[in-house]
């Protein structure tokens, strides 16, 4: 039973025990009581009951409002602050729930912000190392199996051609792995092209035909927020590729006001009803989150799936 039903409850066994005790007392039921007196009593306690329940609806109502906005709050879709209308203590409550909503953000916002920083700093020493220890063998690999054909019988060349092609395809995956580890066109040509290259490689490996529409004169952004923008792109892409069945994937780059704004929808399968979001949707959220950007996940024009991230440009 509800908090206010165990109170209503309360109120009308003391109202209709006090008035009972009343009019048995002294009152109509005492002095040859007729039946009109008995309804008129009946009456009055009817209507204190529903004066009662009013009142402690219009009481009560703002505590549950409360109780159901909390329990569904989720901090990582932001501004879920509740309307303070109230006075009294539960004006007091719901002021003191969106300074928690406020507090809890910023703390999530400052832990997503390390924890970016040490995967993105992970992510850099691991593309390094592939690319100056891994890269570099498997070069040297080759360069002596190009020396090995030098004398070598028509048996012997098979076999080394077969094992060059095998060099050069490890070779081609170790590069493709650690560019997406730490995409060095980012730093070097911008947002867009690291867009583009980005969507080229998901269009050879998915065999989905990618639509693109990146303008390069959007405002400026700071570096962690242009690495948030290629990694919600780089997540989006990958839920298409393991979950969507889609054919066709549009991926756009534009600016908003003092914003960029960065939209992937595809054909696919979409989100089921009542469908809980997995890892990959809630990381894209939580980074959204951790530069400020809001983001929307929802059925798009095609069917499949719509990502909407809108992010703030830097300072002029």
């Amino acid at each position: 039973m509800s908090l206010f039903w165990r109170v209503f409850v309360a109120n009308a066994a003391i109202l209709i025990v006090g008035g009972l005790v009343v009019a048995l007392e002294g009152g109509p039921l005492r002095r040859h009581a007729t039946l009109v007196d008995a309804i008129d009593l009946i009456l009055a306690l009817v209507v204190m009951l529903a004066v009662n329940g009013i009142l402690l609806r219009r009481l009560f109502h703002p505590l549950e409002r409360l109780a159901t906005q909390m329990e569904s709050t989720d901090v990582l879709r932001g501004g879920q602050h509740i309307a303070v209308t109230s006075t009294g203590e539960i004006g007091t409550l719901e002021r003191s729930f969106n300074t928690m909503i406020d507090r809890l953000e910023a703390e999530r916002k400052e832990a997503g912000m390390r924890s970016l920083q040490g995967q993105e700093a992970e992510r850099q020493r691991l593309a390094r190392g592939l690319h100056d220890e891994v890269g570099q063998s498997m070069t040297a690999v080759l360069l002596q199996l190009k020396g090995l054909r030098a004398g070598a019988s028509p048996e012997q060349l098979q076999k080394i051609d077969t094992a060059q092609e095998v060099v050069k395809a490890s070779l081609d995956d170790v590069r493709r792995l650690a560019q997406e580890l730490r995409p060095e066109l980012l730093d070097h040509l911008g947002l867009a092209s690291a867009l583009a290259e980005l969507a080229d490689g998901f269009e050879r490996r998915a065999q989905v035909t990618v639509r693109r529409n990146l303008r390069t004169n959007i405002p400026p952004l700071a570096p962690e927020v242009e690495l948030v923008v290629y990694r919600v792109a780089q997540e989006s892409l990958t839920n298409i590729a393991r979950h969507a069945d889609a054919t066709e994937v549009d991926i756009s780059l534009d600016h908003g006001n003092d914003t960029v704004v960065l939209r992937i929808t595809d054909n696919g399968r979409g989100l089921a009803n009542g469908q809980r979001e997995g890892g990959g949707l809630r990381g894209i959220r939580e980074r959204a989150l951790i530069v400020g950007g809001a983001v929307a996940i929802k059925p798009g024009p095609d069917g499949g799936v719509e990502v909407r991230l809108e992010v703030p440009a830097s300072p002029p």
